[in-house]
């Protein structure tokens, strides 16, 4: 049986195309065979895959290994570093004994070797370049999901977007959403909201609530400007190795939803943004998908459907994604069923669910001469059950793989050498510091001045005291004070205010930073212009 086996494997994954080294078979539950080698052929990422396995199964390794052989190979990656073992990469690996022995039996030339790594946090809430969108951007399918909306806040959120939108009010962070939300459930907006059709005062009170709440959590600080373009995550080194670019999400429990639903906004832009090109002989980018269970937790129909399509139709743009979880159950059957590669760590069956979980992961394989629903129990740390598409699109045979090791370093990278290349970047430069231009708050703070200068008659002889707003700011989202102190220094130098110039400025505003009404996409982002 295992000259069967091994037979099998060897001729399953003789490609005649490039592909990415995974490891090697293993029978007799410990014998590697270092001729049987199993790998992806590079053409088969964009036809996506999954890694999954147990808590400390070996998956941020394989990950490791995956990003750093496509990054060899001249093809961009994006990792989400849940725990900051990631970050090795951009340091050379450390060869001890135990790693060379290992290696060796795998039939897997080793050298220590640094990768080309960008490193980024999302929002600033960490040490890399900051990664941040505008609210405009994001839109309101994938904010429902972060506020946990039910269906109905969610078409009510869209109609206060499309608002938004039509009456060039830039979202740019969550300040101009909340002030639009003011507005309208004022006395001066009622008529506006009547207008709009579908959204209650009600709705739009608790979509406020809900607001107010993300704020206090510190999500703020998650959106505004420079909004990050994802086309900056396909950018390869001057020998042409690709860039590795890592995501550090080092407070994931405290707002799950918000990081998965973040990278969720990256691949829609991704998929927004680039041209068809079809079937190429490597990708342009493989995005690997971390805890991609948050993602799908409660998501509504309309969110999982858009899911889908995104995975489906982004093959033709060139992008690859693998999800990675603990098992195969926590991706919709829909999106799993467009994952061509299967990297499958060991399960356990300690509970009923557990054992559930087992019998339904073993359906998603294909026919193999294994017992899999004993064998994914029995599989040791750093080993998989692999299937993938072959250079022909076929399923290759199912291999138990003990995996190759990374060549960087399994670990964090020290501060130092972190601190180094985030200072150097090109990234760093152009994303590193905020700004907060004129966008919906102002234009809505100025325009309640302008109605309470216009109902106030002049007096004869004594100037009238400055209007106050009717609109307070709420603390939690008060500018600093040195921003209040350059908007206030920008206010004076200003003409005074009217109704008439007030509606000359949100023209003007609606003209040059619109241009027109924004269309937005399957998931309700913001096309890019």
């Amino acid at each position: 049986m295992a000259e069967d086996i091994i037979t099998t494997v060897t001729e399953g994954y003789a490609f005649d195309e490039p592909a990415v080294g995974v490891g090697a078979l293993v029978v007799d539950d410990d014998k590697a065979v270092p001729d049987a080698k199993v790998a992806i052929p590079l053409a088969m990422f964009n036809r996506h895959g999954l890694v999954a396995g147990a808590t400390g199964t070996g998956k941020t390794v394989t990950l490791q290994v995956l990003a750093e052989q496509l990054a060899q190979a001249g093809v961009p990656v994006f990792l989400a570093d849940i725990k900051g073992d990631l970050s090795g990469m951009a340091t050379n690996g450390d060869g001890g004994e135990k790693l060379l022995k290992r290696t060796a039996a795998l039939g897997q030339d080793w050298s220590p070797q640094a990768f080309p790594v960008e490193f980024y946090a999302l929002g600033g809430q960490g040490e890399g370049t900051p990664l941040r969108a505008t609210m405009t951007a994001f839109g309101p399918t994938l904010l429902s999901k972060v506020l946990d909306l039910n269906d109905t806040q969610e078409s009510s959120l869209g109609l206060i977007f499309h608002y938004a939108d039509a009456q060039g009010l830039p979202l740019l962070d969550l300040k101009d959403l909340r002030a639009v939300v003011q507005h309208l459930i004022s006395d001066e907006g009622k008529a506006e909201l009547k207008a709009l059709g579908g959204l209650s005062a009600q709705t739009a009170g608790v979509i406020l609530r809900a607001l107010i709440n993300f704020a206090d959590q510190g999500a703020d600080r998650f959106f505004g400007e420079p909004e990050f373009n994802p086309a900056d995550l396909l950018t390869t080194s001057p020998d042409g190795r690709g860039t590795v670019s890592i995501l550090e999400l080092p407070d994931l429990q405290a707002q799950p939803a918000l990081f998965s639903t973040f990278l969720m906004w990256l691949l829609a832009e991704l998929f927004q943004d680039l041209p068809e090109v079809g079937d190429l002989d490597k990708p342009k980018l493989v995005f690997f998908f971390d805890e991609a269970h948050l993602l799908f937790n409660g998501s509504s129909k309309a969110f999982l459907t858009a899911i889908t399509q995104t995975v489906r139709l982004i093959r033709s743009k060139g992008v690859g994604v693998f999800f990675v979880t603990q098992t195969p159950k926590d991706v919709p059957a829909d999106v799993l069923a467009q994952l061509g590669a299967r990297v499958q760590h060991a399960l356990r069956a300690f509970t009923p669910q557990d054992a559930k979980a087992l019998k339904a992961t073993v359906t998603t394989f294909p026919h193999s001469a294994y017992d899999l629903e004993e064998d994914l129990t029995r599989l040791g740390i750093g080993e998989a059950m692999v299937t993938v598409l072959d250079d022909k699109g076929r399923p290759t045979p199912v291999a138990w793989t003990r995996m190759y090791a990374p060549r960087s370093r399994m670990g964090p990278s020290d501060e130092a050498t972190m601190s180094g290349l985030i200072n150097a970047s090109a990234m760093k430069a152009k994303y590193g510091t905020d700004i907060d231009r004129d966008s919906a708050y102002e234009i809505l703070a100025r325009k309640v001045a302008a109605a309470a200068a216009a109902a106030v008659p002049e007096p004869a002889t004594t100037a009238p005291a400055p209007p106050t707003p009717q609109y307070e700011p709420i603390p939690s989202l008060d500018p600093s004070p040195k921003s209040r102190a350059a908007k206030k220094s920008k206010a004076a130098k200003q003409p005074a205010s009217s109704p008439t110039g007030f509606l000359d400025t949100l023209a003007k505003s609606a003209a040059t930073t619109f241009g027109r009404e924004i269309t937005r996409t399957l998931f309700g982002t913001a096309k890019r212009r």
